[in-house]
């Protein structure tokens, strides 16, 4: 039982809604999880599970010592989180990142959420505003915001809400791909959670190979887009291939398609340009092409990337797609602590408050469901230092970045309080990351979110 009958509304269903409905929960604190699938789908989901992944299944790097990324899970892993203890539970190899079989993932997170005492989950879309005696609501509703909802978030806030386009990679499966041609091998052979440092599949491209590649690439029939979508702008952290392929012939050489750490053992040679793919399930019967998000249209994806060597007679599990991501200009509209300025009682959490990422997303879930949860016992949020990769991100989303210019962003260096100038190169990381634990150690100690 909790001595606060009044629960707190989480609306949405995904990473960041499933974290802080955890983290209330795990405080004593009564929730309702609103989700809308399965009454109301999207453009991107396939299931009714909760935190079902829809882009990658890859949450990055996993190195919590130099990467910033792998910082923000080993914080995450200190706090309690679901979703990394979800993800630690379901991993797949996947060289020096955390990646999971994105079905057994999903259905951890929504058995531990659903059979929580203190969870209830309700399916159904909340249309429009909360009503006025939910005095307490996190929105969690990601990059597929119904228009309802959304709509009613414009109105009040009185801002144009951005947008942007967030594609996805396809999926082929295991025993379609040619390895007579293709080989395994991570980057300079780095072993990471779950790995052997032979976890991916890499298809090698000679250079006439791959000067045919981009002209294929650039000459496809691509996805029409309505005309109220034609001036959205891609994030630049997720571009289509065939858009990168426009850049320049060299830019895919340069970008995902770099050669770089890898020998063909067909050839002995680095190859002029490679396709890696990634580990999609823990059977390992699905393998996903990395950095290979795309609007191509279905029966070009085929065509094309069957033009891949190793993938001449590849099956693909599902094809690339294409979806509308909208997020607040959270600097403008959200205060210290993820609350509407306009209207306090609602909280923002996940991607739509502008961060970007599938751990980001979850990171900014628990701690709104943290703030949340110091509300309800009567508390003062305490917002994590901004040394720690949690602050960083909440800082950034939260006033650190420029509202006239805000942009979602993956968590990085770039957004922590500097170092001593004096340490430099691989040094100057370590910096970042011992500072950052030892900082947050305080804040756990001295009560986290309260």
């Amino acid at each position: 039982m909790t001595d606060t009958p009044t629960p707190v509304h989480v609306i949405g269903g995904g990473l960041a809604g499933s974290e802080a409905a955890w983290q209330l929960a795990n405080r004593g604190i009564a929730v309702v999880l609103h989700e809308m699938r399965p009454d109301r789908g999207t453009d991107a989901h396939h299931t009714d599970r909760l935190a079902e992944l829809v882009c990658s299944n890859s949450f990055r790097s996993d190195d919590a010592e130099y990467n910033a990324v792998g910082l923000l899970h080993e914080e995450m892993r200190r706090c309690g989180s679901l979703i990394l203890a979800c993800a630690d539970a379901q991993k797949v190899p996947a060289g020096g990142a955390l990646a999971v079989d994105r079905d057994l993932f999903a259905g951890a997170v929504t058995e531990a959420v659903a059979g929580h005492p203190l969870v209830t989950v309700e399916r159904g879309e909340v249309a429009g505003l909360p009503p006025a005696e939910w005095d307490s609501v996190i929105i969690a509703t990601g990059p597929l915001t119904s228009p309802a909802l959304a709509e009613a978030v414009r109105d009040l806030s009185g801002e144009e809400s951005l947008a942007f386009f967030d594609a996805i990679a396809p999926i082929v499966h295991r025993d379609s791909i040619d390895l007579s041609k293709a080989w395994f091998q991570s980057r300079y052979d780095k072993e990471g959670p779950g790995g052997t440092g032979k976890d991916y599949i890499n298809c090698a491209f000679d250079k006439p190979g791959y000067l045919a590649f981009i002209e294929a690439l650039r000459s496809a029939e691509k996805v029409d887009f309505k005309e109220w979508e034609k001036s959205t702008p891609y994030f630049e952290g997720c571009l289509p291939i065939e858009v990168m392929a426009e850049r320049g012939v060299d830019t895919l050489r340069y970008g995902p398609m770099k050669p770089v750490g890898l020998t063909d053992p067909h050839s002995g040679r680095r190859p002029y340009a490679v396709v890696q793919l990634r580990q999609d399930n823990a059977l390992g019967t699905l393998y996903n092409l990395v950095g290979f998000q795309t609007k191509l249209r279905h029966g070009e994806q085929s065509r094309v990337f069957r033009m891949i060597p190793g993938l001449e007679n590849a099956e693909f599990a599902r094809l690339g797609g294409l979806h509308r991501n909208t997020f607040l200009n959270s600097p403008r509209l959200l205060d210290g602590v993820l609350r509407m300025k306009a209207m306090p009682r609602l909280r923002f959490a996940g991607q739509v408050t502008g961060c970007e990422g599938y751990v980001e997303s979850a990171a900014v879930g628990l701690l709104a469901g943290r703030f949340a949860a110091a509300e309800r016992r009567g508390e003062e949020p305490r917002r994590p230092p901004p040394t720690t990769a949690l602050g960083a991100l909440l800082a950034h989303i939260t006033g650190g970045a420029d509202a006239e210019t805000f942009q979602p962003m993956n968590v990085n260096f770039g957004l922590f309080p500097p170092v001593d100038d004096r340490i430099r190169g691989r040094e100057r990381k370590r910096a970042y990351t011992v500072r950052a634990l030892a900082d947050l150690a305080v804040w756990l100690a001295e009560g986290g979110e309260g």
